[in-house]
């Protein structure tokens, strides 16, 4: 007797796909762990009974001033202040991680929008925009980031915006390039030529079909946002102190070269900062891959025709 043959959606197909992908099912789970740690930083905080700006100069000094290393009472040690560095990780991983995701998603949002007008109208449009996306990778980072903040001063609006405004782009790009080619397609043009309207036809019948990249780069996005918001917090441009952030640790750590008596003022949020960017670069080619089975398939197809070592000529 022949087995029932099951069929299975889309969906269903990526995520297993995707599971059996284990360096993304394990960079997926460090993400996991992370936002739990963020949302449950006040818990972490009432658990130890050390508050993120709470400093602790009897006993998260040393005689001599310096930070506690970590310890029992002090797991990832003390900073110069004597405030408890897992703490600060926690809602510091707040931080990073919201002002990752919301300029992630506002910045594809932007680029989604630009990059499908540029797309499908062409002409004058796609060399207006694009001199547009030119323009705004040509603006020097830094020198407008002080320019800003010399005007407004550093806050955690002004850096979120600076994020956005130079990470749109990218996305714009990307999607102008596959709008290019879809609208050519016959399901397009079908639409055409039943009378359909220029606003139906983007999104209904492009959009759509724009699912996989713009998952993909906002996924990937969101670690360039985070590094963005870290180097801006490491010169003070960023989140205003006594607020924790990643990039503002170790810009602490940095002044008066408190680093070289406390290795764990930099070692945590380095690492912090690294597991992050990383798991998220991992998960976004996992994406892509669970997506895009075709990517998948030219990976192997690479991997197999590449000549094994020490086989004779």
């Amino acid at each position: 007797m022949s087995s029932e043959i099951k069929q299975r959606g889309s969906l269903e197909l990526t995520l297993r796909r995707l599971l059996a992908d284990r360096a993304g099912l394990v960079a997926m789970l460090f993400i996991i762990a992370l936002v739990a740690a963020a949302i449950g930083a006040d818990g972490i905080a009432a658990l130890t009974g050390h508050g993120p700006t709470a400093q602790f100069l009897d006993v998260g000094l040393t005689p001599t001033g310096l930070p506690v290393p970590p310890s029992g009472e002090f797991l990832f040690g003390t900073d110069q202040l004597g405030r408890d560095v897992l703490v600060r990780l926690a809602h510091g991983a707040r931080i990073s991680l919201s002002i990752g995701v919301v300029a992630s998603l506002l910045a594809a949002m932007i680029g989604v929008t630009i990059g499908l007008v540029a797309g499908y109208f062409g002409g004058w449009v796609d060399v207006v925009l694009g001199r547009l996306m030119d323009l705004v990778m040509s603006i020097p980072v830094l020198l407008c980031m002080l320019s800003l903040v010399a005007v407004f001063g550093p806050s955690l609006p002004l850096s979120l915006s600076v994020i956005v405004f130079f990470s749109w782009t990218t996305m714009g790009r990307v999607i102008r390039g596959q709008v290019l080619s879809l609208k050519e397609r016959e399901f397009v043009l079908a639409s055409r030529s039943m009378g359909a309207g220029h606003l139906s036809i983007m999104f209904t019948d492009i959009l759509p079909n724009l699912g996989a990249p713009i998952i993909i780069y906002t996924t990937m996005m969101v670690p360039t946002s985070i590094i963005f918001e870290a180097t801006l917090s490491f010169l003070g441009l960023g989140i205003v102190p006594p607020a924790p952030s990643w990039g503002g640790m170790l810009a602490e750590a940095a002044n008066n070269s408190i680093y070289m008596f406390a290795w764990w003022l930099v070692l945590f949020p380095g690492l912090a900062l690294l597991f992050t960017t990383l798991s998220f670069n991992i998960l976004g080619d996992a994406l892509r891959d669970a997506l895009d089975p075709a990517s998948m398939r030219n990976k192997l197809q690479k991997k197999k025709k590449k000549p094994s070592v020490g086989t004779a000529s």
